[in-house]
């Protein structure tokens, strides 16, 4: 069966999407494992070369010969020059939604027998053929709590995953949520038995999660700007006050109480 079967969009959009074959240098599975790191959108914008001149990336990570695992459809939005000690281009993309039920199931048979990995679509298309679709997801891991760091579309991936339901379930903690497209803050915390897991899971269901300035908010646009990471965390036992009193601390540093920065109304 062809991947365009499967996934519509890439042949309606195929001259606007370059495929990215995810393969290692010297570890050819790099790209699989940064992927069940949950690190695979950050390895990937980085590149040597502009090697995504078109709109959106069809990423695929290698796992064994003409064997590929569909890792995602994502936007391409920004490219700039790296600041850093790295050499080349560091890309700004965002996860799509475009075939999320498929990631990490979907395998993707592609004889590659040639050194390109940045194809355009429309030369290969016909080519990606789906040999499987697994039952359940190849899961990322989860990456660490003081690592975590991630859009709504990749937290709706991960949060029912083992890696990250065994992680967050049985801890509470504080944690940030920014408005990439205002660079407004919102801090929060978990007191109850919901834990970190179980508030989260409000917010991929809702957006909002309860929260009064949130829920002015519509959600297709929280879906598109908002990320979520952990400030810090505590054992499921830690008493209320104690979270209560950094969740203050961190809405006083990060001033998320004021209307020009932040969503917390107290």
């Amino acid at each position: 069966m062809d991947i365009k079967q499967i996934i519509p969009f890439l042949e309606v959009n195929k001259k606007d999407i370059k495929v990215h074959c995810g393969i290692g240098i010297k570890n050819l599975k790099e790209p699989l494992e940064v992927y069940m790191k949950g690190e695979f959108k950050e390895w990937q914008e980085h590149q040597t070369k502009k090697n995504f001149g078109r709109r959106y990336i069809l990423s695929l990570a290698y796992i064994c010969k003409d064997e590929w695992l569909f890792v995602g459809i994502y936007e391409s939005l920004s490219v700039r020059d790296c600041e850093d000690s790295r050499k080349g281009y560091l890309y700004e993309t965002k996860l799509t939604s475009i075939g999320e039920e498929f990631i990490g199931k979907l395998i993707i048979k592609f004889k590659k027998s040639f050194r390109a990995s940045y194809l355009c679509l429309e030369n290969y298309i016909d080519s990606l053929q789906v040999i499987e679709i697994k039952r359940d997801i190849i899961k990322p891991l989860f990456p660490g709590y003081d690592n975590v760091n991630v859009t709504w579309n990749e937290l709706k991936a991960r949060i029912d995953t083992e890696s990250w339901k065994t992680a967050l379930e049985n801890m509470k903690g504080v944690y940030l949520i920014t408005d990439l497209h205002n660079g407004k803050r919102y801090v929060g915390a978990t007191y109850g038995d919901d834990m970190i897991w179980g508030r989260w899971s409000d917010y991929v269901k809702t957006g909002h999660g309860g929260n009064v300035e949130l829920k002015m908010l519509d959600f297709d646009y929280i879906k598109e700007n908002f990320t979520y990471t952990l400030l810090e965390t505590f054992k499921g036992s830690t008493e209320k006050s104690v979270i209560e009193e950094r969740e203050t601390w961190w809405k006083k540093v990060l001033l998320s109480r004021d209307k020009k920065f932040g969503y917390n109304k107290n």
